[in-house]
């Protein structure tokens, strides 16, 4: 790492800069980064963040997710801060600071920097000091309309009349989760979500251009998705200038680069909005939800045997790493699941206080007998994603913990049960699901919910219940429900579900998709209403129900008794 630093300062001179702006991104502004960039030169593995090096200062920006992470991972060679703080360095205010055009939105750029201390080198500097993996190519696919629901031709009369709507000539389609969504694809370029790394122009007349290696292309190509002259190599994505007619095109403000932004502004009109397609494919349709359902059930069976697996493990050494392989191996084992649709966090004792914790195999914890033990983990199925926290302990744990714990779960029932008649938007759901640790002076840094994708990316938007998430929740609509508490060395609480928006007759409401029992040892029943804990004996009854078909009789008999 240092000397990555050092070689990285000896181009300042070179390109006039006082410092190099590093994001975790990539050019697909993804969760996962196939380029790394951020961790090689920090070491900070964190799923969000940006480095800043200067000629004698290194700092690290993250949000309150990672914090701690951050500190552990990056601490001796980098200042901590929070995204907000770097502002407040008078230091910074005369220094030019140089970045990667490929790499960052217009947006973000005004959010760190005023303009005039900005410069855009078009070759990325880390590239120029270090190597990255070859990665293999893969080629994308076709699912069909039984995973899908819809043809892509429907969707595609979707963007059309938006554009004719709205009077634009075309739309830039930045992120490959839209472009995935649009046009039926998946592909296997990130090792949690299927997408498929590419950009896609549509047109107001229904024609398109798809940005992306030809080589990836060819089972498109055969099953008549896309023609060859409607392809244009990455390297060569100029040449869809001379197609571009009109003079309106509208841009998606969170994933269009700025160098995509600079190149279609010197022949259109931009305009910068939210693409409608995240919108668009929040609303799940009932192919989509029946199948999602089914993925859960797949994926509750994997996880009660890992639960009953980890809670009978009679004395024997378990180490952090060793509790997520055995829970993938549980996930493998079905034919339909493809990979995790994040990185487990498996933390044991101090471990779980770190919101977004990974053990490695040289930073493993034995998970012993007075640990609580905190397991977040999902699996990308072929019809659903899915994600579920469980936290769990193996000894009797003290009144403290358990208060914590329960409160815990009173906001995450209060999250299950809310009458979407009546609150449909998700910074008010988020003030009730921490109103029991408010009463008590404890809160958590992170949102409530997320939304969740299709066979798709697990943190999806619109929709979410945050303080600052004010998009209204519509039937189809699936989120996260997962209030947490975190004792910083000490212990680390969430309790995760999935649920989806529906509506019947005059009913709004989130129905239940993770089926999975939670920890009752850590639960102190008289903190809870009769409402409470019959919602709890329901929730396990249905577990019960979905579940122990696919048991053995020792993990029957377990269930049953979580009931």
């Amino acid at each position: 790492m240092k000397n990555l630093i050092t070689r990285l300062r000896k181009l300042f001179n070179t390109h006039g800069i006082d410092g190099y702006i590093i994001p975790k991104n990539d050019e697909f502004f993804s969760e996962h980064a196939n380029k790394d960039r951020l961790k090689k030169i920090t070491n900070f593995t964190g799923s969000a963040g940006y480095a800043l090096i200067l000629k004698n200062r290194n700092f690290l920006f993250v949000d309150s997710r990672y914090t701690i992470q951050a500190k552990i991972e990056s601490g001796k060679k980098f200042e901590i801060f929070s995204y907000e703080k770097v502002f407040d360095f008078k230091k910074i205010k005369d220094l030019i600071i140089g970045l990667d055009p490929n790499l960052f939105t217009s947006e973000q750029i005004k959010k760190i920097f005023p303009k005039k201390n900005i410069k855009v080198i078009k070759e990325n500097l880390i590239d120029k000091i270090t190597k990255h993996k070859k990665l293999k190519i893969n080629k994308f696919y076709l699912l069909n309309e039984k995973i899908t629901g819809q043809s892509h031709l429907t969707k595609i009369n979707y963007i059309t009349r938006f554009l004719k709507k709205n009077k634009f000539d075309h739309i830039f389609i930045s992120a490959p989760e839209n472009v995935a969504w649009l046009l039926n694809i998946r592909g296997k370029d990130s090792p949690t979500s299927p997408i498929p790394n590419s950009h896609l122009l549509i047109s107001q007349n229904g024609k398109k251009i798809l940005i992306a290696p030809k080589i990836k292309l060819k089972n498109l190509i055969k099953k008549r998705l896309i023609k060859a002259d409607e392809i244009v190599e990455p390297k060569e994505y100029y040449k869809i200038n001379k197609r571009l007619s009109g003079s309106r095109i509208l841009l998606d403000i969170k994933s269009c680069s700025l160098k995509f932004e600079e190149f279609f502004s010197k022949k259109l009109k931009v305009f910068k909005k939210n693409d409608p397609i995240y919108y668009l494919k929040s609303i799940k349709n009932k192919v989509e939800i029946d199948n999602t359902i089914k993925a859960h059930v797949q994926d509750g069976v994997a996880l009660t045997k890992f639960l009953f697996w980890i809670k009978n493990k009679n004395k024997k050494k378990i180490t952090e790493v060793d509790a997520q392989n055995k829970l993938e191996t549980f996930r493998k084992k079905n034919k339909n699941y493809v990979f995790p649709s994040f990185n487990t966090i498996a933390g044991a004792g101090p471990n779980a206080a770190i919101v977004h914790y990974r053990a490695k195999k040289n930073h493993t914890r034995v998970i012993k007998p007075k640990d609580i033990f905190l397991c977040d983990s999902g699996g990308q199925y072929n019809y659903g994603t899915t994600d579920v926290t469980r936290t769990i302990c193996f000894s009797k744990q003290n009144s403290k913990v358990k208060n914590i714990f329960t409160d815990v779960l009173k906001g995450h029932i209060t999250v299950a049960t809310t009458n979407l008649n009546k609150i449909n938007v998700g910074k008010k759901i988020d003030i009730n699901a921490r109103k029991f640790l408010k009463n008590k002076g404890l809160d958590y840094g992170h949102g409530t919910g997320h939304g969740v994708g299709y066979f798709l990316n697990v943190h999806e938007g619109p929709q979410g219940i945050s303080k600052y998430n004010s998009i209204k929740i519509k039937p189809g609509m699936i989120i996260s429900n997962e209030p947490g508490y975190y004792k910083e060395k000490k212990f680390g609480i969430r309790i995760e579900n999935l649920v989806y928006a529906k509506k019947v007759g005059k009913n709004f409401y989130f129905e239940n998709l993770t089926l999975a029992p939670i920890e009752k040892d850590l639960i102190n029943f008289g903190q809870l209403t009769q409402k409470e804990k019959n919602y709890l004996f329901k929730y396990h009854m249905e577990v019960y129900s979905k579940i122990s078909p696919y048991l053995n009789i020792q993990e029957k008999k377990w269930l049953a008794s979580q009931i």
